[in-house]
């Protein structure tokens, strides 16, 4: 599903695209979200389109949607939208996935494509799930990939075994599991120098 895309294509000059992947209210309504690892990543994502906004790089925006479940995804909640103060401005894609990467049930590679973009900037929602799905996909299909961990965040992991419904206090409580420090670094790990060059905003725009 495709939305607010603007039928006059942008070319950039870069051959660069920001995707910012599921960086919606969704995640803010879960009581995990307070002991993610930046509850703050909107601000460190808008820093990010800042700067790609100036290069002349194409901003693409990914909305994480799960119609009919009646959970925080399920766009009859209203929950299915960027985190403020982000928007997209006109002419910069918006599309809405159902799929833990960005390409499956979008047309973002036909996007992407004809718009001659070659490189790609990862950002957003979850650092483990979305975001690094997206990179390592990105990354089969022939893209050059950079993926920004620190415009990325995300929440303790319960460990497989452990029962399902718990009180949050419980899960936080439990050494099994995975906190939100080990999972970013695990990622940073996997995807380093294999699917992308893996960096921080700092380094990526220089301030």
């Amino acid at each position: 599903m495709t939305e607010n895309t603007n039928a006059q294509a942008h070319h950039p000059a870069t051959g660069t695209a920001l995707l910012v992947i599921d960086v919606q209210e969704s995640f803010r309504q879960r009581e995990s979200w307070q002991y993610g690892s930046d509850p703050e990543v909107a601000q460190q994502v808008a820093r990010l389109t800042d700067f790609a906004r100036d290069r002349g790089d194409l901003v693409v925006w990914v909305l994480h949607s799960e119609p009919g479940t009646g959970t925080v995804f399920d766009p009859a909640l209203g929950h299915v939208r960027l985190i403020e103060p982000l928007a997209a401005r006109d002419g910069e894609p918006v599309l809405v996935k159902t799929s833990h990467n960005a390409f499956t049930t979008t047309n973002l590679q036909q996007i992407l494509t004809e718009r001659g973009i070659r490189s790609l900037i990862t950002c957003g929602i979850r650092t483990e799930q979305c975001v690094e799905t997206t990179t390592r996909l990105a990354s089969d299909l022939g893209y050059a990939v950079t993926f920004v961990v620190d415009a990325t965040a995300t929440e303790p992991i319960p460990h497989p075994d452990a029962p399902a419904g718990r009180p949050y206090a419980e899960v936080l409580a439990d050494p099994r599991t995975l906190r939100p420090a080990d999972v970013i670094e695990r990622t940073r790990y996997a995807l380093a120098g294999r699917f992308a060059t893996v960096t921080t905003v700092k380094e990526l725009t220089g301030s």
